[in-house]
């Protein structure tokens, strides 16, 4: 049998936790198992020097912080990129070990206090940044973690080429209030074949810029370029730290990452990495419609026969998306049925008249295995245009999220 959640059912938090959980209309299952299997694949391909840093920005992609950072830190991650404060903050409050925390984006002036008091690094790619660290830093006679990300050709972050020498000056002349924690930037598409000379071009600079901060003797205690995609696609990005996103969840970035890997994943036979998420709801009613008969609001879909209409509590606020109407499949008894009418806000129309034996209450899986079938989220992104990271991310934050095994 199957193991549910690694909690004990005799566990009265875990019973507060599955009535919780029935009063809502799905639920997201996230498995601890996948993503220790997603780390040791990611490790084996990085080796073993390397950081791993675990990317959590967007609800640790829709995932949830709060549910990941205990799970990876099970898996042996000690170190969380966030994009934001409040991100950081959560990270903070759900770490049992201890974890090194670094923020890539967004900080207020007002944060750097709470920032610097935590001993949490932070991107610096602008002048007004570094200088209100510094100056904070001394306030507080503490150092600020910063890690100085430079621009190499993504042209949305970063210290110019000519700004190197103001910069330079700016860092020596503030050494005991500063640890340079790293020197970063970031590839403008790592995933895709198109951007191949782009992005090696962006590795070019980025030894450039190391080279000269190492000629005028300043240098950082780590050296990171690679996320998911440039750590699989271009091993040279591979340096002391990669940040890993995407495939520790289980995805590849894109399908030309992983058919550029696929010839040396064929021996093992089988995708290696393993999707954490599962999203499941039930069946709220059934009813039958006669032919000729419209089913739910307008007239996209007119029924071709007799049929039986099973109503999924889910809809576009849930982020089914409202382009999978009459598009749209799930996993009802392991059998793949079709979304049909138009999806609602909080409801969805399936058809199950082929179905023997349904009835109201019936597990229907959105995402995830039912029996031999599977619905994987890159099926939602070919019918909506949606990126596995889109439709991942604005899963609402408020559909529980349960960890199972």
């Amino acid at each position: 049998m199957k193991k549910q959640s690694a909690a004990s059912t005799e566990d009265p938090n875990y019973r507060l936790e599955n009535k919780y959980l029935m009063t809502h209309t799905s639920r997201l299952e996230i498995s601890r198992s996948a993503y220790r299997k997603n780390i040791r694949f990611i490790r084996n391909q990085i080796g073993s020097s390397p950081i791993i840093s675990a990317v959590i920005k967007g609800n640790a992609y829709g995932h949830g912080i709060e549910n990941i950072v205990p799970i990876a830190e099970e898996a042996g991650i000690r170190h969380f990129s966030a994009f934001s404060t409040d991100e950081a903050r959560r990270v903070k409050n759900s770490s049992r070990k201890g974890s090194q925390i670094m923020i890539m984006g967004m900080l207020h002036t007002e944060d750097l206090p709470w920032i610097i008091e935590n001993e949490i690094s932070f991107y610096c790619f602008e002048f007004d940044r570094l200088k209100q660290a510094i100056q904070q830093a001394k306030v507080m006679n503490k150092v600020a973690r910063i890690h100085i990300e430079v621009e190499t050709g993504f042209h949305r972050t970063g210290f110019e080429w000519q700004e190197k020498e103001a910069l330079a000056k700016l860092l020596l002349n503030n050494a005991e209030h500063i640890q340079l924690s790293g020197l970063c930037t970031h590839f403008a598409g790592a995933e895709s074949i198109a951007n191949y000379l782009r992005v090696k071009k962006q590795i070019e600079q980025y030894h450039t810029f190391k080279n000269w901060f190492v000629e005028n003797e300043i240098n950082f205690a780590s050296y990171h370029t690679a996320c998911s995609a440039a750590s699989l696609s271009f091993p040279e990005t591979i340096m002391d730290m990669v940040r890993i996103g995407i495939v520790q969840y289980g995805f590849w970035p894109s399908q030309e990452t992983y058919m550029s890997k696929f010839p040396e994943l064929a021996a093992g036979k089988k995708n290696p990495l393993k999707r954490l998420i599962s999203w499941k709801s039930s069946i709220m009613s059934i009813k039958e419609v006669a032919m000729g008969q419209f089913v739910g609001y307008g007239t996209t879909y007119m029924a071709p026969r007799k049929m039986k209409i099973a109503l999924v509590p889910i809809g576009y606020c849930h982020g089914f998306s409202r382009m999978l109407s009459n598009l749209g499949r799930v996993l009802i008894n392991g059998k793949r049925v079709p979304v049909v009418g138009n999806v609602t806000m909080n409801s969805i129309s399936i058809d199950v008249t082929d179905l023997k034996g349904v009835q109201k209450g019936d597990e229907v899986v959105i995402i995830g295995k039912q029996k031999s079938n599977e619905i994987t989220v890159a099926s939602f992104s070919e019918t909506t245009q949606q990126v596995n990271y889109e439709l991942l991310t604005r899963l609402p934050s408020d559909i529980p999220r349960q960890i199972v095994y």
